[in-house]
C-alpha cells in the first residue's frame, strides 16, 4: 500500500468539513484540534480556540478510556474536527481516533490553510467549549 491509498482509505471513511461548515459544527458542540507541532504553529500562525494537542499524543489525550485523556475527552461521542497544516496528517489521524471508537471525529478539508482564505481563523473562539474554558479561566 502506498501513503496515497493510506489517505484515499483513510478519507473514504470520513465525512470530512470544510472551512465553511466549521463554524456549524462548532456551533452544535463539535471541539476543533489543531494537530500541528509548536514549530509550524509558529511559522505559520494560531488557530485561536482550537485546542492543541500534538500528532504525537493526540489519541492518548482523546481516548475516553486512557489515564492520560483530556477532561473534554468524555466519551465515545464527542465531535472532534482534526486540523493540520493543508488536511493530509489530519486526514489519517481522524481515521486513527475512529479506529478508536471515536466514531464523529473528522477532519477539516484543507487544514488552516483553507480556514486562513476563508477568513476563519478566529472562529474557534466562539465555540461553546472554548467560551467554557474562558469563562471557567476568568473566574479563578
Amino acid at each position: 500500500m502506498t501513503i496515497d491509498q493510506m489517505l484515499d482509505n483513510a478519507r473514504a471513511q470520513l465525512n470530512r468539513i470544510y472551512a465553511f461548515e466549521l463554524p456549524q459544527a462548532l456551533a452544535r458542540g463539535a471541539i476543533l484540534v489543531d494537530i500541528r507541532p509548536q514549530a509550524q504553529r509558529v511559522r505559520e500562525g494560531a488557530l485561536p480556540g482550537a485546542l492543541v494537542i500534538e500528532r504525537n499524543v493526540l489519541e492518548w489525550r482523546l481516548d475516553p478510556t486512557s489515564s492520560a485523556r483530556l477532561a473534554l475527552a468524555t466519551d465515545h461521542d464527542v465531535e472532534w474536527i482534526v486540523a493540520c497544516s493543508e488536511g493530509y496528517t489530519s486526514s489519517l489521524a481522524a481515521f486513527a481516533l475512529q479506529q478508536l471508537g471515536l466514531h464523529r471525529a473528522t477532519d477539516l478539508v484543507g487544514g488552516f490553510h483553507a480556514l486562513k482564505a476563508a477568513g476563519l481563523l478566529h472562529i474557534g473562539i466562539r465555540a461553546p467549549h472554548f467560551a467554557r474554558e474562558v469563562d471557567s479561566l476568568a473566574s479563578l
